[in-house]
C-alpha cells in the first residue's frame, strides 16, 4: 500500500495499487451480458468505486475506455486506406471530420471495445464518480488528460448519433448529460482550464432537438439538445 500528502489541507491519499486492481477486474464482470439495466448496473459499479482508489479506478476506465476506441478507429482508417486508397485523419481531439469524411464506411467502435468496458455501465459510472469528486482528484493528479478524455469520450458519443447511426435512448443520453456535467466539474474545479475542445465549440453553436427512445422499445421517452445543455455548463 502506498500514501502520499495531497494538497488538500494535508490530508493523506489512500494509494494501493492491488486493491485498483481487484476493483477493475470486478467492475468488468458487468455489462451487455447480465441480465440487469444498464443504468442498474451503472449504479451498482458507481457503487463500487468508493474512496481515492475507486476514485483511480475510475480515471483508469476513461483512459483505458478512450484509448481503446482510438485505437479501433485508427485501424479502420488503416484499413480504409487500403481498400480505398485515400488517407483519413483520426485526429482525438476532434473526430468529427473522420466521420465526415467516412461515416457509412466507419463501425461506431464503442460498443465492443476488447477490454469489454461498456460505455452505459462501466464508462456511464466512472464518469460520475469522477464528477463527484472533481474537486479532489484536480487537486491529488493532472486533471487535463483526465478532462480530454472526458471530452473525447462525449465527441465519440455525439459523432456516433450523427454519423454513426447509432439510435439515442435514454442511456445514451445520459452518459452524454453526466459526461458534460463532469466536464463542467472538472474544468471548475482546475486554475487554468484549457480551451474547449473544436467538437464542443462546434454543437454549441448548434440548437438541434434529439428524440430519445426507451432502451428496450421504440417509443420516444423524451428529447436532448446538446447545444442547449453545453453552453450554460461550459461557457462561463
Amino acid at each position: 500500500m502506498r500514501w502520499f500528502r495531497s494538497l488538500l489541507g494535508g490530508k493523506k491519499v489512500q494509494q494501493d495499487p492491488s486493491r485498483q486492481e481487484a476493483l477493475l477486474q470486478e467492475v468488468r464482470r458487468f455489462g451487455a451480458r447480465a441480465e440487469v439495466r444498464f443504468a442498474d448496473q451503472a449504479d451498482a459499479v458507481a457503487r463500487l468505486l468508493d474512496g481515492d482508489d475507486g476514485l483511480s479506478v475510475a480515471a483508469r476506465i476513461l483512459h483505458e475506455f478512450a484509448d481503446e476506441a482510438h485505437a479501433e478507429l485508427h485501424a479502420q482508417a488503416a484499413e480504409l486506406y487500403r481498400r480505398r486508397g485515400y488517407r483519413l485523419v483520426v485526429d482525438r481531439r476532434n473526430y468529427r471530420p473522420l466521420w465526415q469524411a467516412a461515416g457509412p464506411e466507419l463501425r461506431w467502435p464503442l460498443f465492443a471495445l476488447p477490454g469489454g468496458l461498456h460505455p452505459y455501465v462501466q464508462v456511464a459510472a466512472a464518469v460520475t464518480v469522477v464528477g463527484v469528486q472533481a474537486p479532489r482528484r484536480v487537486r491529488v493528479t493532472d486533471p487535463y488528460p483526465l478532462l480530454a478524455h472526458v471530452f473525447e469520450v462525449f465527441d465519440l458519443t455525439a459523432a456516433g448519433w450523427e454519423y454513426g447511426r447509432v439510435r439515442v435512448d435514454a442511456d445514451g443520453a445520459s452518459l452524454a448529460h453526466g459526461l458534460i456535467s463532469t466536464a463542467q466539474q472538472i474544468r471548475g474545479a482546475m486554475d487554468d482550464p484549457p480551451p474547449l475542445p473544436p467538437p464542443v465549440r462546434e454543437l454549441m453553436r448548434r440548437n438541434n432537438t434529439i428524440d430519445v427512445y426507451h432502451p428496450a422499445g421504440n417509443g420516444v421517452v423524451g428529447a436532448i439538445n446538446l447545444g442547449a445543455e453545453l453552453r450554460p455548463a461550459l461557457l462561463v
